[in-house]
Protein backbone atom coordinates (compact mmCIF):
# COMPACT_ATOMS: atom_id res chain seq x y z
CA UNK A 1 0.00 0.00 0.00
CA UNK A 2 2.43 3.02 -1.61
CA UNK A 3 1.59 6.37 -1.00
CA UNK A 4 4.46 7.70 -2.79
CA UNK A 5 4.29 10.80 -4.76
CA UNK A 6 1.12 12.06 -2.29
CA UNK A 7 1.20 14.97 0.60
CA UNK A 8 -0.52 14.04 3.83
CA UNK A 9 -1.79 16.88 5.88
CA UNK A 10 -2.61 15.72 9.42
CA UNK A 11 -4.16 18.09 11.88
CA UNK A 12 -3.26 18.14 15.52
CA UNK A 13 -0.55 16.00 14.74
CA UNK A 14 2.26 16.26 17.64
CA UNK A 15 0.73 13.46 19.76
CA UNK A 16 -1.24 10.84 20.16
CA UNK A 17 -3.31 9.67 17.02
CA UNK A 18 -2.67 12.17 14.94
CA UNK A 19 1.32 11.62 15.16
CA UNK A 20 0.84 7.66 14.92
CA UNK A 21 -0.93 8.45 11.54
CA UNK A 22 1.85 10.66 10.91
CA UNK A 23 4.37 7.68 11.21
CA UNK A 24 2.86 5.37 9.27
CA UNK A 25 2.03 7.67 6.23
CA UNK A 26 5.45 8.07 5.98
CA UNK A 27 6.47 4.61 6.47
CA UNK A 28 4.02 3.91 3.47
CA UNK A 29 5.98 6.79 1.56
CA UNK A 30 4.12 10.08 1.71
CA UNK A 31 5.44 13.62 2.36
CA UNK A 32 3.69 14.60 5.45
CA UNK A 33 2.77 17.99 7.32
CA UNK A 34 2.22 17.80 11.06
CA UNK A 35 0.16 20.64 12.42
CA UNK A 36 -0.75 21.76 16.08
CA UNK A 37 -1.28 25.32 17.51
CA UNK A 38 1.98 25.47 18.81
CA UNK A 39 5.06 26.96 17.14
CA UNK A 40 7.97 25.53 19.28
CA UNK A 41 11.25 24.37 18.02
CA UNK A 42 10.32 20.85 19.37
CA UNK A 43 7.64 20.51 16.94
CA UNK A 44 9.64 20.91 14.47
CA UNK A 45 12.43 18.87 15.55
CA UNK A 46 9.42 16.33 15.64
CA UNK A 47 9.44 16.89 12.28
CA UNK A 48 12.98 16.56 11.52
CA UNK A 49 12.77 13.08 13.39
CA UNK A 50 9.64 11.35 11.42
CA UNK A 51 11.65 12.34 8.19
CA UNK A 52 14.52 10.44 9.55
CA UNK A 53 13.04 7.47 10.60
CA UNK A 54 11.26 7.23 7.09
CA UNK A 55 13.32 8.92 4.49
CA UNK A 56 10.52 10.78 3.50
CA UNK A 57 9.80 14.80 3.34
CA UNK A 58 7.97 15.67 6.86
CA UNK A 59 7.27 19.46 7.81
CA UNK A 60 5.59 21.20 10.28
CA UNK A 61 2.64 23.63 9.97
CA UNK A 62 1.14 25.56 12.90
CA UNK A 63 -2.57 26.47 12.63
CA UNK A 64 -4.84 27.19 15.34
CA UNK A 65 -7.82 24.57 14.43
CA UNK A 66 -10.41 26.75 16.33
CA UNK A 67 -9.91 29.69 13.65
CA UNK A 68 -11.56 28.92 10.38
CA UNK A 69 -9.03 31.42 8.72
CA UNK A 70 -5.96 29.23 9.76
CA UNK A 71 -7.53 26.04 9.04
CA UNK A 72 -7.38 27.07 5.28
CA UNK A 73 -4.78 28.89 5.84
CA UNK A 74 -2.74 25.59 6.94
CA UNK A 75 -4.03 23.71 3.25
CA UNK A 76 -2.49 26.70 1.12
CA UNK A 77 0.58 26.65 3.28
CA UNK A 78 1.01 22.92 2.41
CA UNK A 79 1.25 23.64 -1.33
CA UNK A 80 -0.16 19.98 -2.10
CA UNK A 81 -2.62 17.80 -0.60
CA UNK A 82 -3.18 15.00 -2.17
CA UNK A 83 -4.51 13.10 1.52
CA UNK A 84 -6.41 15.01 4.47
CA UNK A 85 -6.33 13.71 7.64
CA UNK A 86 -8.64 15.61 10.44
CA UNK A 87 -7.70 14.47 13.39
CA UNK A 88 -7.75 17.78 15.84
CA UNK A 89 -9.94 17.32 18.81
CA UNK A 90 -10.49 18.14 22.23
CA UNK A 91 -13.00 17.19 24.82
CA UNK A 92 -14.68 18.75 27.96
CA UNK A 93 -16.80 16.85 30.26
CA UNK A 94 -20.14 18.48 31.75
CA UNK A 95 -23.67 17.90 32.16
CA UNK A 96 -25.60 20.07 29.57
CA UNK A 97 -26.88 22.40 31.94
CA UNK A 98 -23.83 23.62 33.30
CA UNK A 99 -21.63 23.18 29.93
CA UNK A 100 -19.48 26.68 29.77
CA UNK A 101 -20.46 27.99 26.28
CA UNK A 102 -16.90 28.70 25.09
CA UNK A 103 -15.97 25.14 25.99
CA UNK A 104 -18.60 24.50 23.56
CA UNK A 105 -18.11 26.76 20.97
CA UNK A 106 -14.52 25.17 20.92
CA UNK A 107 -14.90 22.51 20.95
CA UNK A 108 -17.68 22.56 17.61
CA UNK A 109 -14.70 24.81 16.44
CA UNK A 110 -11.44 22.17 16.80
CA UNK A 111 -14.06 18.81 16.07
CA UNK A 112 -16.16 19.97 13.36
CA UNK A 113 -15.56 23.06 11.82
CA UNK A 114 -12.16 22.67 11.34
CA UNK A 115 -12.78 19.51 9.12
CA UNK A 116 -15.51 22.13 7.46
CA UNK A 117 -12.66 24.46 6.64
CA UNK A 118 -9.76 21.99 5.88
CA UNK A 119 -11.91 20.08 3.01
CA UNK A 120 -13.17 23.46 1.74
CA UNK A 121 -10.09 24.34 1.10
CA UNK A 122 -8.25 20.89 0.08
CA UNK A 123 -11.14 19.46 -2.62
CA UNK A 124 -9.99 21.93 -5.20
CA UNK A 125 -6.62 21.13 -4.94
CA UNK A 126 -7.57 16.96 -4.77
CA UNK A 127 -9.69 17.74 -7.95
CA UNK A 128 -6.62 19.51 -9.91
CA UNK A 129 -4.36 15.99 -8.95
CA UNK A 130 -6.95 13.96 -10.15
CA UNK A 131 -7.07 12.05 -7.11
CA UNK A 132 -7.32 12.96 -3.26
CA UNK A 133 -8.31 10.97 0.18
CA UNK A 134 -10.08 12.60 2.77
CA UNK A 135 -9.65 10.40 6.10
CA UNK A 136 -12.10 12.29 9.06
CA UNK A 137 -11.26 11.14 12.26
CA UNK A 138 -14.47 10.72 14.35
CA UNK A 139 -15.12 8.62 17.28
CA UNK A 140 -17.45 5.70 18.54
CA UNK A 141 -18.86 8.80 19.43
CA UNK A 142 -19.92 9.71 16.63
CA UNK A 143 -22.01 6.71 16.18
CA UNK A 144 -23.47 6.40 19.80
CA UNK A 145 -23.95 8.50 22.85
CA UNK A 146 -22.68 9.17 26.71
CA UNK A 147 -23.62 11.63 29.16
CA UNK A 148 -22.28 14.44 29.68
CA UNK A 149 -20.26 14.57 26.67
CA UNK A 150 -22.67 16.57 24.22
CA UNK A 151 -20.36 18.88 22.62
CA UNK A 152 -18.01 16.52 21.62
CA UNK A 153 -20.71 14.03 20.34
CA UNK A 154 -22.73 16.60 18.40
CA UNK A 155 -19.43 17.14 16.75
CA UNK A 156 -18.38 13.91 15.99
CA UNK A 157 -21.84 13.08 14.71
CA UNK A 158 -21.25 16.25 12.68
CA UNK A 159 -17.85 15.13 11.39
CA UNK A 160 -19.36 11.32 10.32
CA UNK A 161 -22.57 13.40 8.51
CA UNK A 162 -20.37 15.65 6.81
CA UNK A 163 -18.03 13.06 5.64
CA UNK A 164 -20.89 11.69 3.85
CA UNK A 165 -21.93 14.65 2.68
CA UNK A 166 -18.49 15.03 0.83
CA UNK A 167 -18.35 11.57 -0.42
CA UNK A 168 -21.32 11.99 -2.40
CA UNK A 169 -20.44 15.20 -3.68
CA UNK A 170 -17.28 13.81 -5.09
CA UNK A 171 -18.58 10.11 -5.75
CA UNK A 172 -18.28 10.52 -9.15
CA UNK A 173 -14.54 11.86 -8.47
CA UNK A 174 -11.44 10.14 -8.09
CA UNK A 175 -11.89 11.06 -4.62
CA UNK A 176 -12.98 9.51 -1.62
CA UNK A 177 -14.23 10.49 2.10
CA UNK A 178 -13.77 8.32 4.96
CA UNK A 179 -14.36 8.56 9.12
CA UNK A 180 -12.62 6.46 11.22
CA UNK A 181 -14.46 5.75 14.67
CA UNK A 182 -12.04 4.69 17.17
CA UNK A 183 -12.90 3.72 21.15
CA UNK A 184 -10.62 4.31 23.87
CA UNK A 185 -6.87 4.55 22.40
CA UNK A 186 -3.77 3.71 24.29
CA UNK A 187 -2.05 7.52 23.92
CA UNK A 188 0.24 9.35 26.04
CA UNK A 189 -2.82 11.31 27.15
CA UNK A 190 -4.40 8.22 28.33
CA UNK A 191 -1.80 6.32 29.74
CA UNK A 192 -0.91 9.67 31.93
CA UNK A 193 -4.70 9.25 33.14
CA UNK A 194 -4.41 5.78 34.71
CA UNK A 195 -2.47 6.24 37.93
CA UNK A 196 -4.90 9.30 38.99
CA UNK A 197 -7.64 6.72 38.33
CA UNK A 198 -5.97 4.31 40.02
CA UNK A 199 -5.80 6.29 43.42
CA UNK A 200 -9.69 7.20 43.17
CA UNK A 201 -11.34 4.19 42.61
CA UNK A 202 -8.65 2.41 44.81
CA UNK A 203 -8.12 -0.42 42.32
CA UNK A 204 -5.33 -2.11 39.99
CA UNK A 205 -3.73 -0.90 36.63
CA UNK A 206 -5.47 -3.34 35.11
CA UNK A 207 -8.98 -3.33 36.81
CA UNK A 208 -9.07 0.21 36.08
CA UNK A 209 -8.16 -0.11 32.33
CA UNK A 210 -10.74 -3.33 32.55
CA UNK A 211 -13.59 -1.79 34.80
CA UNK A 212 -13.38 1.73 34.09
CA UNK A 213 -11.76 2.92 30.85
CA UNK A 214 -12.59 0.18 28.81
CA UNK A 215 -16.39 -0.63 30.24
CA UNK A 216 -17.80 0.07 26.75
CA UNK A 217 -15.21 -1.87 25.00
CA UNK A 218 -15.99 -5.59 24.95
CA UNK A 219 -12.63 -6.96 23.82
CA UNK A 220 -11.40 -5.18 26.94
CA UNK A 221 -8.05 -3.97 24.79
CA UNK A 222 -6.91 -0.24 23.67
CA UNK A 223 -6.52 0.15 19.93
CA UNK A 224 -3.03 1.43 19.52
CA UNK A 225 -2.08 4.31 17.43
CA UNK A 226 -0.24 2.33 15.04
CA UNK A 227 -3.43 0.80 14.26
CA UNK A 228 -5.18 4.27 13.93
CA UNK A 229 -2.14 5.16 11.30
CA UNK A 230 -2.44 1.39 9.52
CA UNK A 231 -6.62 2.10 9.09
CA UNK A 232 -5.86 5.53 7.95
CA UNK A 233 -3.01 4.10 5.24
CA UNK A 234 -5.80 1.58 4.10
CA UNK A 235 -7.86 3.83 3.55
CA UNK A 236 -6.25 5.83 0.70
CA UNK A 237 -4.63 3.04 -0.92
CA UNK A 238 -6.16 1.69 -4.24
CA UNK A 239 -7.46 -1.14 -2.49
CA UNK A 240 -10.15 1.36 -0.99
CA UNK A 241 -10.51 3.03 -3.97
CA UNK A 242 -14.62 2.29 -3.77
CA UNK A 243 -15.28 2.78 0.07
CA UNK A 244 -16.33 5.81 0.62
CA UNK A 245 -19.32 7.49 2.50
CA UNK A 246 -18.63 5.25 5.07
CA UNK A 247 -17.25 4.71 9.09
CA UNK A 248 -14.62 2.22 9.97
CA UNK A 249 -15.34 1.63 13.91
CA UNK A 250 -11.81 0.48 15.71
CA UNK A 251 -13.59 0.05 18.97
CA UNK A 252 -13.03 -3.36 20.19
CA UNK A 253 -16.93 -3.87 19.54
CA UNK A 254 -18.46 -0.79 21.45
CA UNK A 255 -20.79 0.05 18.43
CA UNK A 256 -21.79 -3.64 18.24
CA UNK A 257 -23.06 -3.67 21.38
Amino acid sequence: MSLEGKTAVITGSNSGIGLGIAHEMAKAGASVVINSFTDREEDHALAAQIAEAHGVDVRYIQADMSKGAECRGLIEKAGRCDILINNAGIQHVCPIDEFPVDKWDAIIAINMNSAFHTMAAALPKMRAAGWGRVVNIASAHGLTASPFKSAYIAAKHGVVGMTKSVALETAREPITANAICPGYVLTPLVEAQIPDTMKEYNMTREEVVENVMLTRQPSKEFATVEQMGGTAVFLCSDAAAQITGTTISVDGGWTAL
